[in-house]
């Protein structure tokens, strides 16, 4: 549920259909950055008690890591539209890219720094985005051009 978002339409959704239709990759980057801040508050919860949970309990263990199995997929089906339109600096692989992805969108990533250092979400997701823009995208470009 918490991954949905806030709205009718699901995020996970409205993330495929931007992406496909925005054509410039910093703005995607920004976006993504604004679902991260939708996401994390709803998802972030749930996975610190699944994680508290499989310390102790096989089951609860291979879901979690099933759920990150899913996510890392779901990453590289992200990195791979925008890696297929060249949208990514040279020398960034489909691999790096889904890593990136993977690493800024994680709830560990949320839990420092907006639970334990108290960020701001709006600060959160320009960190996110920037993080992204910064490890993927050409160099040089300022990202309101």
């Amino acid at each position: 549920k918490g991954l949905e978002g806030a709205g009718p339409i699901p995020a996970e959704q409205r993330s495929d259909e931007m992406r496909t239709l925005e054509r410039d990759p910093y703005r995607v980057m920004q976006r993504w950055g604004m679902f991260v801040t939708e996401v994390s508050p709803l998802v972030v919860p749930m996975f610190l008690l699944m994680e508290t949970a499989a310390a102790t309990d096989r089951e609860m263990a291979a879901l979690l890591e099933e759920l990150d199995d899913v996510k890392l997929e779901r990453m590289e089906h992200h990195a791979r539209q925008l890696f297929e339109r060249g949208d990514f600096r040279e020398g960034v692989t489909l691999e790096h890219a889904r890593d990136v992805l993977w690493a800024y969108s994680s709830a560990e990533l949320y839990v420092l720094l907006v639970l334990r250092r108290r960020w701001p979400l709006e600060l959160y997701g320009q960190f996110v985005a920037e993080g992204m823009i910064a490890a993927l995208l050409p160099r040089g470009r300022r990202r309101d051009e």
